[in-house]
C-alpha cells in the first residue's frame, strides 16, 4: 500500500484510478465494505484502488475540541487499512486552502490530478466552499468529465447500523461487544511507551504508559485488555483510560497494567486491544485508596478472563 502525503506528492503515474473519499475513523465493516467493493470494480477496469482521507478530519479542523471523539489515530487508520485491498492511501491536508476550494476545484483534483474512473462516496457527502457541493453535484459533474459516482450503501450486522458514530455510542456506554461486531475486531488504541511519572511503580504497580493523541478519547474508564507488540503476545492486563483525577493530572493517559509481565519495555510500539469495561474512571481520597482499587480492578480483571476460558 502506498501512502501520498498531500496533494502536491501526486505524480503523473498516479493518475487513473478508482477511488472512495472519507474519513474512515475506525475502518470499520462497513468501511471494508466499501473497500470490497471498490477492489471489484478496480479489478474489472484494471485500475488501482485509492482511499482519499484528511488530516485533520473535517470536523476536528472546525471544532477542535466539540468534535466527535477519533477511534483511530492516522497511524492506526493506515495499519487497519493495510489489511485491506488499498493500493494507495491519499492523505489531504485539511486547511483553510482546502476547505476555501469552490467545488469545481475539487472536481479538477479528482479528474486532473487522479483521473478518476470510479467513485464511491456517501450519499450526504458535502464538499468544497461552505459545504456548496454535494453529491447530486458530484453526479453531475462526472456525467460531464467521463467518470461514474456512486453512493455507498448503508451496511447493517446483525440489524444495527454500522457507523463511526454508532461505535463510539458504544464505546461511551461500554458496550465493547457491541463496539467489536460493528469494528469486526476488538477496539484497539496503539501508541509507543513512554516515560511516565513512574507512579505505578512506587505502589508495586508498573504500568506502560501511552499518549492517546486524541482531543476528546472515544472511552474512559477501566478495562480488561489484551497487549500486541511483546514477545508472547498476546498479554492480558488491565488498562486506564483518562486523566487520572487522583494524581491531579492534566491529560488523557492510557496506562496498561500486564499481568505477570517485568520488563523494560519503553520505546516500544504496542496495540492494545479492548475486551471488558470494569468501572468508569474515578477521583480517590487517598493513594491508598487507590491502590486498593487497583488491586481489586486485577483480581476481577483476572476473574473475567476466565470466565472466558482465556489461555
Amino acid at each position: 500500500m502506498e501512502l501520498i502525503r498531500g496533494l502536491h506528492n501526486l505524480r503523473p503515474e498516479h493518475r487513473g484510478c478508482v477511488a472512495t473519499i472519507g474519513n474512515f475513523d475506525g475502518v470499520h465493516l462497513g468501511h471494508q465494505a466499501v473497500i470490497g467493493q471498490l477492489a471489484e470494480m478496480g479489478q474489472e477496469l484494471g485500475l488501482p484502488t485509492l482511499v482519499m482521507l484528511f488530516e485533520p478530519q473535517p470536523m476536528e479542523f472546525f471544532r477542535p475540541v466539540q468534535g466527535p471523539a477519533r477511534l483511530t489515530r492516522f497511524r492506526e487508520k493506515l495499519r487497519a487499512l493495510s489489511r485491506y485491498a488499498v493500493d494507495r492511501v491519499l492523505c489531504v491536508k485539511f486547511n483553510d486552502d482546502f476547505a476555501s476550494l469552490a467545488p469545481e476545484a475539487f472536481v479538477d483534483i479528482l479528474k486532473g490530478k487522479l483521473g478518476v474512473s470510479y467513485l464511491v462516496v456517501g450519499d450526504d457527502f458535502r464538499f468544497g466552499k461552505d459545504r456548496a457541493g454535494d453529491f447530486a453535484l458530484l453526479q453531475q459533474q462526472g456525467r460531464k468529465h467521463g467518470f461514474e459516482v456512486v453512493h455507498l450503501h448503508t451496511f447493517h450486522v446483525d440489524g444495527d447500523r454500522v457507523s463511526s458514530t454508532c461505535i463510539r455510542k458504544a464505546l461511551a456506554d461500554g458496550d465493547l461487544s457491541t463496539a467489536e461486531k460493528l469494528l469486526g475486531r476488538p477496539y484497539r488504541m496503539c501508541g509507543r511507551v513512554v516515560h511516565g511519572e513512574k507512579l505505578g511503580r512506587t505502589l508495586g504497580i508498573p504500568t506502560a504508559n501511552i499518549n492517546v493523541h486524541r482531543d476528546v478519547t472515544p472511552l474512559v474508564g477501566i478495562y480488561v485488555v489484551e497487549v500486541f507488540g511483546l514477545k508472547g503476545e498476546p498479554l492480558p492486563g488491565v488498562a486506564s483510560v483518562g486523566t487520572r483525577p487522583t494524581v491531579n493530572g492534566t491529560h488523557c493517559l492510557l496506562e496498561i497494567y500486564i499481568f505477570d509481565f517485568n520488563q523494560e519495555i519503553y520505546g516500544h510500539y504496542l496495540q492494545v486491544d479492548f475486551l471488558h469495561k470494569l468501572r468508569d474512571e474515578e477521583r480517590f481520597e487517598s493513594l491508598d485508596k487507590m491502590k486498593a482499587q487497583i488491586y481489586r480492578d486485577i483480581d476481577d480483571a483476572r476473574a473475567w478472563l476466565q470466565q472466558q476460558d482465556y489461555e
